[in-house]
């Protein structure tokens, strides 16, 4: 029995003297040097200040200074079209009071083109270079229900009497309507010249102001005295379709006043 308590404190003084000689080896351990990465800044991005809208802006706004502002722009991503602060340091300045051509959107670049001074008349400032404004009275009913807005696009149709058949009973005239005009752009409906901004124009309409060229208003006018004039909307993805249609070519229309029938031609 005491030799087995001699091996046991035996074990136990060996056991005390390695963890002795284990702490004294590892105080005596320089420390380990942490070496921390060299931290590297990102590559700042070059900018330039171009001119843009704080605000939506649609057509026909009279653009304030307060509605123009700088603002911090990718180098090499902006087009010869932008205002650069660089190039134009008093573009607010200049072109405030200058009416909007188009629509834009807050934050939008500003681009010169789609600004007009409005020394004239706005129709005339709106007007695409080389065109008439032509006002229209239409009929209602049958002008897509009161739905066309301004900046849509139309067909324009003439309904005309015919001259009745031989034997046809008196009173007996038929009628005929036709397209005279298509893919119209419409400029105003009454006094409308924009879209009201989340709402759909139910309230009939009997005028709408269209842009076309000085050919197409002549048909026009030949066409507001031979008959009644509707309007039918074209679907917005229409632009895709290549349409072609010579609208320059003389038109000729049927008249139809007193029972007396005659032809009425555009030159």
């Amino acid at each position: 029995m005491q030799v087995a308590r001699i091996a046991v404190i035996g074990i136990a003084l060996g056991s005390g003297l390695l963890a002795a000689m284990l702490a004294v080896r590892m105080a005596s351990r320089p420390p380990e040097v942490v070496v921390q990465s060299e931290v590297v800044e990102a590559p700042r991005m070059e900018t330039l200040d171009v001119l843009v809208l704080r605000r939506d802006v649609a057509i026909g706004t009279v653009i304030s200074a307060a509605d123009l502002a700088w603002q911090p722009w990718p180098k090499g991503e902006e087009t010869d079209s932008y205002v650069v602060k660089s190039r134009h340091a008093t573009a607010i300045e200049d072109l405030a009071g200058s009416v909007a051509r188009s629509a834009f959107l807050a934050g939008e670049p500003v681009r010169e083109s789609r600004l007009m001074k409005a020394e004239r008349g706005f129709m005339s400032v709106i007007l695409a270079p080389g065109m008439r404004a032509v006002g229209v009275e239409v009929h209602v009913t049958g002008s897509a229900g009161g739905f066309i807005l301004p900046g849509d696009h139309v067909d324009m149709l003439l309904t005309h009497a015919t001259q009745p058949r031989p034997g046809a009973p008196p009173g007996g005239n038929t009628f005929v309507t036709e397209t005279v005009l298509t893919n119209i752009k419409v400029l105003a409906v009454d006094q409308q010249i924009s879209e009201q901004k989340g709402e759909a124009s139910m309230i009939p309409k009997s005028s709408v102001t269209l842009e076309v060229s000085p050919r197409q208003a002549e048909q026009v006018a030949a066409a507001q005295q031979a008959g009644t004039i509707a309007l039918s909307l074209r679907a917005l993805r229409d632009g895709e379709v290549s349409e072609v249609r010579n609208n320059d070519q003389p038109s000729t229309v049927q008249v139809v006043r007193f029972g007396q029938i005659s032809r009425v031609t555009a030159r």
